[in-house]
């Protein structure tokens, strides 16, 4: 019963994303990050592609396509704070790989897994943008820059302290 009401209001809010976006092809990536962050878990289920794809009158595998296109999407569940590490040759050569290691370190555990208490997903992009603070990493929105193994760990006890 609490289940089904807990659907039922996923599915309403589902529906008032979809209906603030006109049903163009021109606004799938616009409704997939809404979607998206309507999910606790930064995830697109079967559900909201589905739904998508009738709403804009495309097929399931041409959404599909872009989610898997976009590093910013995913199917499977995440953290509540996804981490992005650039790995840029710019990241890489300013201490990059060393930033990084201090970070797996901190988290405990590896590119592409999520801390067991759900806080933290790990990601890798291939450049933020932000060459002239390099390294750089960016937390859901934010980008932090001109990163060290202390700057790391300071940025990581404040996401902690913020919890759930």
């Amino acid at each position: 019963m609490v289940q089904n009401l807990a659907n039922s209001k996923l599915k309403e809010r589902r529906e008032k994303i979809l209906r603030r976006y006109p049903p163009k092809r021109d606004s799938l990536l616009y409704i997939l990050h809404d979607l998206q962050d309507l999910n606790p878990q930064n995830y697109l289920t079967s559900e909201d592609v589905k739904a998508v794809s009738e709403y804009l009158g495309i097929s399931v595998g041409e959404v599909e396509s872009v989610i898997s296109f976009y590093s910013m999407f995913s199917r499977k569940p995440r953290g509540r704070y996804v981490i992005r590490f650039c790995s840029s040759p710019t990241c890489h050569l300013l201490e990059g790989p060393r930033v990084l290691e201090e970070l797996k370190k901190l988290l405990g555990i590896e590119v592409g897994q999520t801390t067991g208490d759900g806080l933290f997903t790990l990601e890798m992009t291939s450049c933020l943008g932000a060459c002239g603070v390099a390294p750089a990493m960016m937390i859901n929105d934010e980008i932090y820059g001109n990163l060290t193994p202390f700057k790391v760990k300071e940025i990581i006890e404040s996401y902690r302290k913020k919890g759930k």
